[in-house]
């Protein structure tokens, strides 16, 4: 064994003491560190005495001959790196959808990467069977039926690519080709109809062959995001041949939720597969006041959930959902002597682009075991809660606009006067150690949205957002 494997083997203890103690000072924290350190802030955390100039950048760090031991990488990541993290597990990132960590979740995930599982085979079975365990939990939180079954994916845009790559074996079965064998020739032309699809919807078109331009926009309600049925039902009529329609429960500007049951009985004059993404919008089942958002969730084809936003387990964690596994096996089952055929419960290798996955799922379990519903429903109560206090500041704040209602846990709004993206740049910037939001775009108009889901936020993180935000707007606005 290597000297230095050997010297951190013999002292693991002790260096995962020190592991614990590091994450704890910056857990601890979270509540004052900038939430976007700028590059200027960070670099003047670090001693130029201890680390050369040239190591500071990216890459004029080289590999050395002789590592020196884990100790000595955890003192380079404290000095060189940690300073330029952003506090993304913290309360008042509001940039895209980012939960952070529970407790119980981080200790799941701590776990996850001491026990080392690749839960794809029932050779090894305790890691698939925890993982099935988990998302039958999780599809009772959502509201599904038995109907639909699961797996853990990295990430809202591998769900949503699984959820359309299964689509598209439907639309083969449809036609009578076999596009898991013959490719996406055999199909020609597709149709992807959606109101408000995600931009990961055009990747994962991208990626599995059918291309961006299958997506066909459908006209919106008037002033939302939500798909006009009407609109959707013509565009249908007008289709040749069988579609797929991406609808959305939860749009990432304004949260705005298609009507699911609406869409779903088209189903009964026309041939569609349904695929809905509800990356963050699913959660809305967990609250009695906004359950009914995602009413008819249970009648799509196929699910794409988000987990590391409002779950809040670590990042990458998300968990997709299908009515035809048989479809889903077919298209991602692997072949090797050493994977035994297929069954009716195929080992989860056979049902992801993944031949390996770490076991996602205990984060989930542990989380989910901790808090049970009612932890998970406060959660995103209190999020929902905040983000109407921000509206209502934002709409009480001279030179700001709220662009749309707070429907759900996201607040969009921008300048009255000349919002132009610089602009708009600038207020984030200035907001940058106290909150950090994001930029968009809502019906043509350059906005800034600020999206609650983490487990910390409490109504102190808000009044202290809209102080925040009150004075970047003043002096930006003389």
């Amino acid at each position: 064994m290597h000297p230095e494997l050997a010297a951190d083997l013999g002292q693991l203890p002790e260096l995962l003491e020190e592991t614990r103690q590091r994450a704890l000072a910056f857990l601890e924290a979270l509540d004052e560190r900038p939430v976007l350190p700028s590059a200027a802030g960070a670099a003047a955390v670090i001693e130029p005495a201890v680390i050369e100039p040239a190591v500071i950048e990216p890459a004029g760090a080289p590999l050395a001959e002789e590592g020196g031991g884990a100790r000595a990488a955890l003192a380079e990541f404290a000095q060189r790196w940690e300073p330029r993290l952003s506090a993304s597990a913290g309360p008042r990132y509001f940039g895209f959808v980012t939960g952070g960590a529970t407790p119980a979740a981080l200790a799941g995930d701590w776990l996850t990467s001491a026990v080392d599982q690749n839960s794809n085979s029932s050779l090894d079975p305790a890691g698939q069977q925890l993982e099935r365990e988990t998302v039958g939990w999780l599809r009772k939180l959502f509201g599904l039926s038995a109907a639909h079954r699961g797996t853990f994916v990295s990430g809202a845009t591998m769900s949503n690519t699984v959820g359309l790559a299964i689509a598209r074996e439907w639309l083969g079965e449809r036609l009578g080709v076999d596009v898991a064998e013959d490719g996406v020739g055999a199909l020609g032309p597709v149709r992807v109809l959606s109101g408000s699809a995600h931009s990961s919807v055009a990747k994962a078109l991208s990626v599995l062959g059918l291309g961006r331009t299958a997506l066909r926009t459908v006209p919106v309600l008037p002033g939302r995001e939500a798909v006009d049925v009407a609109a959707l039902e013509r565009a249908l009529a007008e289709a040749q041949g069988p579609c797929v329609v991406v609808a959305n429960a939860g749009t990432v500007n304004t949260v705005d939720f298609d009507d699911l049951r609406a869409i779903a009985a088209l189903r009964e004059r026309y041939g569609f597969w349904l695929h809905v993404d509800a990356a963050f919008g699913a959660f809305a089942a967990l609250s009695p006041e906004h359950a009914e958002l995602v009413a008819g969730l249970d009648l799509a084809d196929s699910v794409c959930v988000d987990l590391h936003k409002w779950l809040n387990v670590p990042y990458d964690s998300a968990v997709q959902f299908t009515r035809r596994p048989d479809l889903q096996a077919r298209v991602f089952q692997n072949a090797a002597a050493y994977l035994g055929p297929l069954s009716e419960h195929p080992d989860l290798v056979h049902l992801t682009p993944e031949n390996s996955h770490r076991l996602r799922a205990l984060a989930a379990w542990f989380t989910l075991r901790a808090y049970g519903r009612s932890g998970h429903r406060e959660i995103v109560e209190r999020c929902i809660a905040g983000a109407r206090t921000l509206g209502a500041e934002v709409a009480g704040i001279n030179g700001l606009e709220l662009l749309a209602p707070v429907r759900l846990n996201v607040v969009c709004f921008s300048l009255t006067a000349d919002p132009t993206p610089e602009r708009l740049a600038a207020l984030a910037a200035e907001l940058a150690d106290e909150a950090f939001l994001t930029p968009t775009r809502y019906a043509g108009r350059p906005a800034l949205r600020a999206a609650f889901s983490n487990w910390r936020t409490t109504e102190a993180d808000v009044r202290r957002t809209a102080e925040a935000l009150a004075r970047a707007v003043r002096k930006l606005t003389p």
